[in-house]
């Protein structure tokens, strides 16, 4: 994937600004007394479907809808938000949407995914068995499958950023979850465009840390799981073309326990009140595990949804911290 220049990034914020309002970002008192760090989120859980992951399902959809005009739907694999994006989108764009998500993902996932009109299909223990999956089912059924991550998905997602780094000039580090990688080279392609020198640190969670490995080998390195309450980010295969951006213009991927992201939930909640899912807290334990660094600068984490399910939540919240 080649850099964007920031005329491509400013193009494609635009458009998906008509359709998805800009996020705010506070500096929360709390969470800078807490880090002993001027500490600025960048609240992606604020959009219309709770996640950053529409902001590229916007633009890719459109310019797919354009592109060929006669394609009758889509399919997508997802833990839930990139299947809400292209829910969304896909029925923004008249096209049908067909989404494959393990047995046992979120139910309230699962339920959003619907009402935004997709068809729901369950298949397989975790991401990756969905994913082998929503390719057989593109095949069959002459599908256009809708990767979750893609130039343009990267085009889209950027404009969070662009809001951010222009909201906050002077930013010292963000921090990032990792997924498939589209949010982390979001903002790395923003910096960059922007000039800016703010250090890129990547999050994953250490029972999910492919990226994590795959950073220190400096090569791609699957896992045999991917078990992790964050499920944003339990991914066992690196996509390829992310992981080369990663690797070349990331500061370094730093990898969470559960312990760690159930902490930052719960932190959100009482310093925020702001509901975290997993993958979305992921940046506040990163900071908080890396404490020290972070004295007296000027720091911003991406809470990239808060798309949790309630029982959940509220089981975490219930425990002791």
């Amino acid at each position: 994937m080649t850099e964007f220049t920031l005329a491509q990034l400013e193009a494609a914020a635009d458009r998906v600004h008509r359709v998805i309002a800009p996020t705010p970002q506070y500096c929360w008192p709390q969470l800078s007394r807490r880090l002993g760090a001027e500490v600025w989120v960048k609240h992606e859980n604020h959009t219309e479907v709770g996640a950053f992951k529409v902001r590229g399902g916007v633009l890719h959809l459109a310019d797919l809808r354009a592109a060929k005009p006669g394609l009758a739907g889509v399919v997508a694999a997802t833990r839930g938000n990139h299947g809400q994006s292209v829910a969304f989108a896909a029925t923004r764009n008249g096209l049908a949407s067909t989404i494959v998500v393990p047995h046992g993902n979120s139910v309230e996932k699962n339920a959003a995914m619907r009402a935004l009109g997709a068809e729901l299909v369950e298949h397989g223990q975790d991401f990756q068995e969905s994913l082998e999956h929503a390719f057989a089912l593109a095949e069959e059924r002459g599908l256009h499958f809708v990767a979750s991550f893609a130039a343009d998905l990267v085009r889209g997602v950027a404009s969070y950023a662009l809001e951010l780094f222009r909201a906050v000039p002077d930013i010292a580090r963000v921090y990032v979850p990792i997924g498939l990688g589209s949010g982390i080279c979001a903002v790395i392609a923003a910096r960059d465009a922007l000039g800016l020198k703010t250090e890129v640190v990547g999050v994953c969670a250490e029972n999910a840390n492919a990226y994590a490995l795959s950073f220190a080998a400096g090569r791609a390195v699957s896992t045999n799981s991917a078990d992790t309450l964050a499920d944003g980010m339990a991914c066992r295969v690196p996509n390829n073309d992310a992981l080369a951006i990663i690797l070349a213009r990331a500061a370094r991927v730093v990898a969470v326990s559960e312990a760690e992201i159930k902490a930052a939930m719960r932190i959100y909640f009482s310093d925020t009140h702001n509901v975290a899912e997993g993958a979305g807290a992921a940046a506040l334990a990163a900071a908080l595990k890396e404490k020290e660094a972070n004295a007296g600068r000027r720091v911003a984490l991406v809470l990239s949804g808060g798309n949790v399910d309630r029982r959940q939540f509220a089981a975490i919240l219930a425990e002791e911290p």
